[in-house]
């Protein structure tokens, strides 16, 4: 299959509604924020999601989560070993291999580095998709909850007692964007196809498919609209800096307070003759 051609620039605006987009387990599981105020939410957060789309349209991915797991490995080394393990000690065939198999390994990259292995492996692989931290438009408000557990979780159930406190926090409403560009001389050393630049798309646009969990209920979080440049040429007709700021996202001026996606003023600047597919999300 041939390597993607022409470069390709990404931006992708979501809403969130009463849930927590992103824990920060040194913060308590809290919301990220930063020091202006902003949510924030991961790029690893960012391509768990995609890759857990990923494997739900049936694509090979290195990096499983468990509760995605294809296979019966129970670690990236034993999965690394155990599918490749023949061809550790040759490092082209083990990268060209590697990015054949798995579709995260050839979009994003990887570093194989097991400490103590038989082979001693330590080879890297820079993938051609690359992917910014999302942020709010505007400085979120975080709730916190006080909870509590009235059941026993062990003894002989005779004493139940509300006395195992917990919090539970999240972000009331949010507009977040981020953006993402794929480059194709990286492209065409992973062997990275027009396809699985599609296979990207077709998950950031379902990225919150089956994503649902007690931080993030069922509807809390939708993408409002993906955007996507496709250039003619390798090297792009303008540069991801510039194609990302044609993507303006703003509070509306008599806003204070926005509460849902029409409190903003979304606008798009024309940039010759590059114009981005719009995608609403689903």
């Amino acid at each position: 299959m041939a390597s993607l051609e022409n470069k390709i620039d990404f931006a992708v605006i979501m809403v969130v509604n009463n849930a927590n987009p992103n824990g920060d387990p040194l913060n308590g599981n809290r919301p990220r924020v930063n020091y202006d105020g902003l949510g924030e939410i991961s790029d690893v957060c960012i391509k768990r999601k995609i890759r857990d789309r990923l494997v739900e349209a049936g694509k090979s991915i290195f990096v499983q989560s468990d509760d995605n797991r294809q296979d019966d490995y129970v670690s990236l080394r034993a999965r690394a070993e155990g599918e490749l393990k023949a061809l550790m000690k040759d490092e082209e065939r083990f990268r060209e291999e590697a990015c054949k198999k798995w579709i995260d390994v050839r979009a994003f990259g990887q570093v194989f580095a097991f400490k103590g292995s038989e082979q001693g492996v330590s080879i890297g692989i820079r993938g051609p998709v690359s992917i910014h931290s999302a942020f709010s438009v505007a400085p979120v408000d975080v709730s916190s909850i006080q909870i509590t557990k009235s059941v026993s979780s062990d003894g002989d159930g005779k004493k139940k007692s509300s006395d195992t406190m917990g919090m539970k926090h999240r972000v009331d409403h949010g507009v977040y964007v981020f953006y993402g560009s794929i480059n194709p001389q990286l492209a065409t050393k992973t062997g990275f196809s027009a396809e699985d630049a599609n296979d990207i798309k077709g998950a950031l646009i379902n990225l919150f498919q089956n994503d649902a969990s007690s931080a993030r209920p069922e509807g809390s979080m939708e993408v409002y609209k993906v955007y996507w440049w496709e250039h003619n040429s390798r090297n792009g007709q303008y540069s991801s800096a510039k194609v990302h700021r044609s993507l303006q996202v703003s509070l509306k001026s008599d806003v204070t307070e926005p509460k849902d996606i029409g409190d903003y003023d979304i606008q798009i600047h024309t940039l010759g003759d590059l114009e981005p597919e719009i995608i609403e999300g689903r």
